[in-house]
This record gives structure tokens, sequence and C-alpha cells, in this order.
């Protein structure tokens, strides 16, 4: 295994800006360790969802995943060695799985889907650091008020939804459908902080 040089710094394998914000919060250090979305072998991540797989297992399988194709570009490139940190979200409303909309209609969709309902939201957090690989799992739900077709149409044209798992963010204009909250605040926008606390704890990682 090889030898963790000094305790202060993660790889990041994620493109969000939230996640970036959410690690700052805590005092984390990190470098960008960004994952192919589309190349010759495909992407490094399959979102398929295998018939008859729950919520939970399909963000623990996809974060995992994405963890491991992380430290496989680690050894690959020869890079200092740090630990390195994925996540995965999903929302799940009535046994759908929501994940991030592939365009305005689809996104127009979701928020159909989630109008006068709760819903729950999963993030998983892996981090691995050589053979080692830990895992946490954090589950919210969230209540929606209903949802006029204006409504929906204004947050749509907005731009927001476009790259947010249930096409929403919690922490940008949709908090005003939300009256309700239970769980993480963090974890529904993409990165549950105590649990990535915990797992830094975990690999010796401090906070700066």
């Amino acid at each position: 295994m090889p030898v963790h040089p000094f305790g202060f710094k993660v790889y990041l394998a994620s493109r969000s800006p939230r996640r970036r914000e959410l690690l700052r919060q805590i005092g984390i250090e990190f470098e960008l360790l960004l994952l192919r979305e589309q190349a010759p072998r495909g992407p490094d991540v399959s979102e398929t969802v295998y018939p008859g797989e729950s919520a939970a297992d399909f963000v623990r399988r996809a974060c995992r995943t994405k963890a491991r194709a992380a430290w496989g570009r680690v050894e690959e490139r020869r890079i200092r060695s740090y630990p390195v940190l994925a996540a995965d979200t999903v929302v799940s409303v009535e046994g759908v799985l929501l994940g991030k909309p592939a365009d305005h209609a689809d996104a127009a969709r979701m928020l159909g889907l989630l109008s006068g309902k709760t819903h729950q939201v999963l993030t998983a957090v892996a981090m691995q650091f050589g053979d080692r690989i830990e895992m946490a799992l954090s589950e919210s739900t969230v209540r929606f008020r209903e949802l006029g077709a204006p409504d929906i149409a204004a947050y749509v044209d907005s731009g927001e939804p476009m790259d947010k798992a249930g096409a929403y963010a919690i922490q940008g204009r949709a908090a005003a459908f939300i009256p309700e909250l239970r769980g993480s605040y963090s974890g529904v926008m993409g990165l549950p902080l105590y649990e990535t606390a915990e797992l830094a704890r975990l690999f010796k990682v401090r906070s700066a």
C-alpha cells in the first residue's frame, strides 16, 4: 500500500462546484481529479439502474465505482498519492430514481414528479487510498409544496436545475419550494459534511 505523505489534502473526483464549496467549508484541501465523461472506452461510471436495484444500492455502487476509477487514475498517472474522495447523489420519489435532467423538458418532468410530494435524497460518499475504501451513506427526506406550471417553467428557465440530481438545488431558488427537510442539508446539496469529515478522520486527513 502506498505511503500517505502528509494528511492535509485529498483528490476530489467530482466536477461539482457545490462539493468544492462544501469541502472548503470544513477546511479540507483538495485537488481536482476529474473522471472521463465520454471516451473511446465509454464513461468511467455507468449510471444505469439495474433491475430491482434500490436507490441506496444504486448510489453506493455508483460512488464506489467512481472512487475506484479515481484511484486508478492516481496509479496510472503516477502522481503523488493522496486519498481520493468521490460522491454520488440520487433522488427517489415513489420508487422512481431521478438523476440529473437530460434537458429542460426532462427537468420539468422531474419537478412535476416532486410537486406536492415527499421524496428521499441519498448521497453516498467514499474515500479510497491504496486498496482501502470506506463509504458512508446520507439519507434525507424533503417535502415539496405544490408547484404550478408557471412555477416549474420559471425555475427551469433559470437554468438552475440542469446539473442537479432531481432537477433542483436546495441552496438556490428551489429553497422556496421546500417547507420541510429532515436529515442533512449538505447531503441534499451533494456532499454530507459529517460523513465526509468522519471518512477524513479515518484516513487521517486533517483540516487545514
